[in-house]
């Protein structure tokens, strides 16, 4: 608009928020709320999708297994491998069944946890997972996306695949952590106050990643804040708010997962970590996060991630005890077409990922060359 001065656009915004704000009902609360839909409670859902005997069977195992690799009572490495995200229920449910068949096969070496991420943070906008929009068209039906969340755990725990998930939202735990034997905190929100307090109070073993700039600093101070008690606001099993006091997890570790372009996992970096984990007083417990900044992304490099760590543990290191890749049934990503039908089944519309062939090959030969490593590892000093 020509002419159009700040003078002129500051009387404009002035009365346009005359009109809208000051002349509703309530010109004071919820100025840019639209609507506020109710959701079942934890409970309501919980009783449509009871956890079996046979599942928690598995996610009590599951967990006992990753503190016991992470106490060095069990000499495996645990391996969270699985989609990005899980838009698609079906393929969901065929890639756990072959990671299934798989995770029989280099049991006496490696652990395998199913990767289930149904929240996605973004930067600006985006699809942000099957439990804010399942239908993947900005409708939001977030019942449905946390019916189907809990329906899908609840099948891969009757399988006997443990899984592991990132806490996002605070309040989706409620709803389905009882199905998870491992939980990640992202680089995004490890320096979060709110997301320290929730893993303090979490049931599971977790991962707090380095921040996106690849500093350790904000994993290492929220290592030590989620092993303490906390004091904060929450909602319970009814959906009533609640003040929840924790004791604190002593299950946290590290994940590096690199930052700023800059790898991770190399050994002088691995060597690094350690350092500031024993001068923070810390088990010197590390897992690699072999997508992300550690492969900037790139698929293609997230099995010579694989193969550096691989020969880290064969060479003598002590403090690698899980590794982390986002794996698919078929190679790559693919945007969200508008028109869903179009979608390429078993292919990642978030990170690409590595395809199945690839993660078999991968899997195998990292089993074959830890075998005979593993059960004589010695722990670092801290723990023996």
């Amino acid at each position: 608009m020509a002419g159009f001065q700040f003078r002129d656009r500051a009387r404009y915004t002035s009365a346009w928020f005359r009109h809208h704000y000051l002349m509703s009902k309530d010109p004071v609360n919820n100025l840019n709320v639209l609507s506020q839909d109710l959701l079942p409670t934890p409970q309501q859902v919980k009783s449509a999708l009871p956890l079996t005997d046979k599942a928690q069977a598995t996610v009590l195992q599951g967990r006992e297994t990753v503190r016991r690799i992470l106490d060095r009572e069990d000499p495996r490495l645990f391996v969270v491998i699985g989609p990005c995200s899980i838009h698609d229920i079906k393929a969901a449910h065929e890639y756990a069944a072959r990671l299934k068949r798989l995770a029989e096969e280099v049991n006496d070496s490696l652990y395998l946890i199913m990767r289930v991420y149904f929240e996605k943070p973004r930067t600006t906008v985006g699809w942000k997972g099957l439990i804010n929009d399942p239908f993947m068209d900005d409708s939001f039906h977030i019942e449905k996306g946390l019916h189907l969340a809990r329906e899908l755990l609840l099948h891969l725990a009757e399988m006997g695949l443990p899984t592991a998930t990132e806490a996002l939202d605070p309040i989706t735990p409620q709803y389905l952590s009882d199905l998870i034997t491992w939980t990640a905190i992202g680089a995004r929100t490890t320096e979060s106050q709110t997301h320290r307090e929730m893993a303090s109070g979490l049931s599971t073993p977790l991962g707090f990643k380095n921040g996106t700039d690849g500093s350790l600093t904000v994993a290492i101070n929220a290592l030590h804040s989620a092993a303490l008690g906390h004091h904060f606001l929450g909602i319970n099993q009814e959906g009533q708010c609640a003040v929840f006091r924790t004791r604190g997890n002593r299950y946290g570790h590290i994940v590096l997962r690199g930052g700023n372009g800059h790898p991770n996992y190399d050994p002088v970096s691995i060597a690094m970590a350690e350092k500031e984990l024993a001068r923070a007083k810390l088990p010197g417990n590390i897992a690699v996060d072999c997508s992300h900044g550690n492969s900037n992304k790139d698929p293609e490099l997230q099995p010579r991630v694989v193969e550096n760590c691989v020969n880290q543990i064969r060479e003598g290191n002590r403090s690698i005890v899980a590794l982390m890749l986002e794996s698919n049934l078929h190679p790559g990503r693919q945007p969200i077409p508008s028109d869903l039908s179009q979608l390429q089944y078993g292919v990642s519309v978030t990170d690409s990922c590595i395809g199945w062939d690839t993660t078999e090959k991968l899997l195998r030969s990292a089993r074959e060359k830890l075998k005979s490593f593993l059960p004589t590892r010695p722990a670092p000093l801290e723990l023996q």
